[in-house]
Formats: structure tokens, C-alpha cells, sequence
């Protein structure tokens, strides 16, 4: 259950707000923005009882404005959990913008996490549509001008190596079958704890020169692999003796069923990465990067190849980004694999026509999304100024001075902004690296960056009018 929408305040708030202790100006344009658009608090509150049978009864939780606030507030802040908690019970200020007033804070931090986890991705883009829609009405943004790219967001993985996502399968089998080993009454035999033989093998790999690859490397993986399969092939004789096992304490019951059903999943990637490795080291295949798994942890990772210099391969997912003219991240997509940039111009001018209702006089990019095709569809749209640099072929006389043209020049430097917006996601607002597991809570992740980020450029955009209408008055 979720508590009372709006708490009633107490006399201790009461007198802190007559000191005039007060937030700060940009969260205090968050907090004022956010109660003149009631509807994105109710679109949190139906995702926290969704699934709920009775949400009016139960254990009281978080409010749905006090998750929705703390859950801005953490990416803007860019703090884990046990900051945002802490901060928040530390801080009269940041339990005003929280709505928590002088109410207890939950003590402990999973319980926003819980929170934050019940909001559905649709649900987080639907609200940033709100938010822009938001800061059209207040006469912040026109839309006339429109910039994408797209970028890399890693996943919280070690560099993968067959070798050593070998060794974590055997470390994470042989831990889970150890665990399954206390709980059960008789304990369980047979199993052999082969830790120590993988990791030597592993680490000789590891620390294999140049030279040494092309003499013993096959010998090396031969074993790993060997003790790899003995390790998952043990594991599932313990998940076949252990069935049909009983136990009389009900908490014992499941906690013996959660493990081997991680157990049962482990060992079915175990044979994703023995059967890759197998096929690149001894049987020198080229194995496709669809094929490939590259953590036991977060196998939802991708192989990105982007042609930097600093880093000629990511692990994470693809990100694509569409900007508006005063910064605002009016679209945002996790893709699945490597797909090229040019197959996102399309979509993007009809999400963007589906939030101002027309196709920007401006659109701008990099070279990665040219095509002659998209450039046409641009202009059947409506687009004024298409500022897309041609890769490839040989330029036509009037591509040339088209290019070399002030209009065009100028887009180019209206594009060139969209780096220092995703430096500010990365750097300010945690999406550099995921740091939370699963797919799910990457998407939120990036969701969250993107709200943050607009509720942040709303508030300094409201801060900045406020300052000229004194100035002028």
C-alpha cells in the first residue's frame, strides 16, 4: 500500500518553513513545475499499484509523488541508493522537495529501489513527452530545430575474455552448489570444487605473452574448458539428486528452489561460453557477435564498434538521442545491437512531429546518418535546412557549395552542442555505466538521465527568465 497522496504537514515544518528555510532555485523550479502537472504523479501511482489486489491495504510505502521526486532527484544528483536515503534523512530541505517533511524516511535503501523499479519504461517515456510538452507551453521551446546522434552507455561488466567468463561460471557454480550444500540436512557429495585448477588456468591465459599464444594457448584453453565442463556436468547430477528433496522449514524450501534455479541458469550459460570459446580458440571459427555472450552477469550486453580511436570496442547498448534547441532531449531509444545511424532520421522527425505538431525548420547530425534518401525525406517533410555532411561518393558541384555555405556551417555548429549533452549524461547525471543489473533497469536508467536532464534545463531556463523580468522591471 502506498501512503496518504497528500500528508498532512506538522507544526515542526510548519516553523522551519517560517525561518524561510527553502530549497534551492533549480530545485525549487522542479518541485513547482512538477505541481502544475498533476498528471505525471498519477501515471506513477498507477505503475506503483499495478498488479496490487487491494493497494489500499498492506504495509504503508513510498507516496507517489515522494517516489517520483526522489527518483529525480537521485540522477540529478547522481547518488546510489544509500546517498539518496541518507541525504534525505539527513537534510530538512531535500525531505521538503521529497514531500517526506518531518515523516519517517525509510530506513533502509532498498525500499527506493523497490519503488523505482515498479515504473514501467513506457510509462518513464510518456512522461518525458509530458515534460517537453510542459516547456512549450511555458514559451521555452519552439521546436524549430532538431539535432541526433547516438552513443554508447556501458553495462557494469569486467573486459570479456573466453578464459575468464569460464572462470566465473566455475566460481558462480561451484558458490551456489557450496550454498546448496549448508541448507540441505545431508549435505550433498560428489561434487568436486575445482576453483582452484580453473583459476590457475585462467590466470596462465591471462598472463600469456605474444609469443606464447601461438604455442600454448590451445593447450591452456583445452583444460579450462575441460574442468569447465566437469564443473557444470557435477552441477546438474546435484540438480537431479536434489528434486525431489523436502524440507520441513518453509523459508529453507524456497531459498533450496531459488538456488537451483540460479544454479540450472548458470549451467545453461556455462555451455553458451564453453561452445564459443570451443569454436574461436580450437577450432579457429569466427563466431558472429549475435552468437556471442560476453557477461554471465548482464547478458543482455552488446559489442559496440563505433571507430573511436580511445575505444575501438564498448560493451553496453547503442543510445539514440534527439535534441532540441534549447537542450531538451525531446526522443531517446536503447537499440539492440550495432544498427546503423541513418535508419533513425525517419522515425525522428515523426516523433518529433507527433510532440510540436511540425517537422523542424533545422535538422542536424553527423556524417553517420546521411543517405540521399533521408536528405529527400527531409525535405518532403518540411525541413528548411537539412545540415547533414555526405560521406561517400563523389560530391556534385552543388553538394559542394552547399557545404560550404554559411547555413550549412552554422547547423554544423548548432550540431556540435549535442556532445556536451551527452558529456552532461554521462558525467552529471550516471549513464556512463549502469551500475544496476538487467536489461529493465538500464532502460531506466537512461530514462531517468533524459528526465532529469529536461527537468534541469527547464528550471535554469526559468531561472534565466525570471532574472531578465527583473532586470527590465
Amino acid at each position: 500500500m502506498t501512503r496518504a497522496t497528500d500528508p498532512q504537514i506538522s507544526f515542526a515544518d510548519l516553523e522551519f518553513l517560517r525561518q524561510g528555510i527553502d530549497l534551492d532555485p533549480i530545485l525549487k523550479k522542479i518541485s513547482s513545475f512538477l505541481d502544475d502537472h498533476p498528471k505525471i504523479v498519477e501515471m506513477v501511482r498507477q505503475d506503483l499499484e499495478r498488479n496490487l489486489k487491494k493497494p489500499r491495504t498492506g504495509r504503508k510505502g513510498l507516496t507517489p509523488e515522494q517516489t517520483l521526486r526522489s527518483f529525480i532527484l537521485r540522477r540529478v544528483k547522481n547518488w546510489d541508493y544509500r546517498e539518496l536515503r541518507d541525504r534525505i534523512a539527513d537534510g530538512f530541505t531535500l525531505r521538503q522537495f521529497t514531500r517526506f517533511w518531518s515523516k519517517p524516511v525509510p530506513k533502509k535503501h532498498d525500499a527506493f529501489s523497490r519503488a523505482f523499479n515498479r515504473l514501467r519504461l513506457e510509462t518513464l517515456e510518456t512522461i518525458n513527452d509530458l515534460v517537453v510538452r510542459g516547456a512549450v507551453d511555458l514559451g521555452l521551446e519552439d521546436g524549430k530545430k532538431l539535432r541526433v546522434d547516438t552513443t554508447v552507455s556501458e553495462t557494469d561488466i569486467h573486459h570479456p575474455t573466453d578464459n575468464t567468463l569460464m572462470w566465473d561460471v566455475v566460481r558462480v557454480v561451484t558458490r551456489l552448489v557450496g550454498r546448496l550444500d549448508d541448507i540441505l540436512p545431508k549435505g550433498i557429495s560428489g561434487f568436486t570444487n575445482r576453483t582452484r585448477s580453473a583459476r590457475r588456468r585462467m590466470q596462465e591465459i591471462q598472463r600469456m605473452a605474444d609469443k606464447e599464444r601461438h604455442k600454448h594457448q590451445e593447450e591452456k584453453y583445452r583444460e579450462l574448458i575441460r574442468t569447465t565442463e566437469q564443473v557444470v556436468g557435477n552441477a546438474r547430477q546435484v540438480l537431479a539428486k536434489t528434486k525431489g528433496v523436502q524440507v520441513d522449514e518453509l523459508l529453507d524450501d524456497i531459498a533450496i528452489q531459488e538456488l537451483r534455479r540460479k544454479i540450472k541458469y548458470y549451467c545453461e550459460l556455462g555451455d553458451r561460453v564453453i561452445d564459443q570459446a570451443r569454436r574461436r580458440v580450437l577450432n579457429g571459427e569466427q563466431v558472429p557477435a549475435n552468437e556471442k555472450i560476453y557477461s554471465i552477469f548482464e547478458t543482455h550486453t552488446d559489442l559496440i564498434k563505433r571507430g573511436k580511436i580511445q575505444k575501438p570496442i564498448e560493451f553496453g547498448h547503442k543510445i539514440f538521442l534527439a535534441e532540441s534547441g534549447r537542450s531538451l532531449i525531446t526522443q531517446y531509444r536503447v537499440l539492440d545491437g550495432n544498427p546503423s545511424d541513418h535508419i533513425h532520421v525517419k522515425p525522428s522527425l515523426e516523433h518529433h512531429k507527433k510532440i510540436f505538431g511540425f517537422a523542424p525548420d533545422l535538422y542536424s547530425s553527423d556524417r553517420a546518418f546521411f543517405s540521399a534518401e533521408n536528405d529527400l525525406e527531409c525535405r518532403n517533410e518540411g525541413v528548411k535546412l537539412v545540415c547533414i555532411p555526405q560521406r561517400g561518393g563523389k560530391k556534385t558541384p552543388e553538394r559542394k557549395a552547399f557545404e560550404k555555405s554559411s547555413a550549412f556551417k552554422s547547423g554544423q555548429r548548432f550540431r556540435a552542442g549535442i556532445e556536451g549533452r551527452i558529456s552532461v549524461l554521462f558525467r552529471g547525471r550516471g549513464m556512463k555505466r549502469c551500475l544496476d543489473e538487467g536489461s529493465t533497469r538500464f532502460e531506466l536508467l537512461v530514462g531517468a538521465a533524459v528526465l532529469a536532464n529536461n527537468l534541469m534545463i527547464i528550471a535554469h531556463l526559468l531561472n534565466e527568465r525570471e532574472k531578465r523580468q527583473r532586470r527590465a522591471a
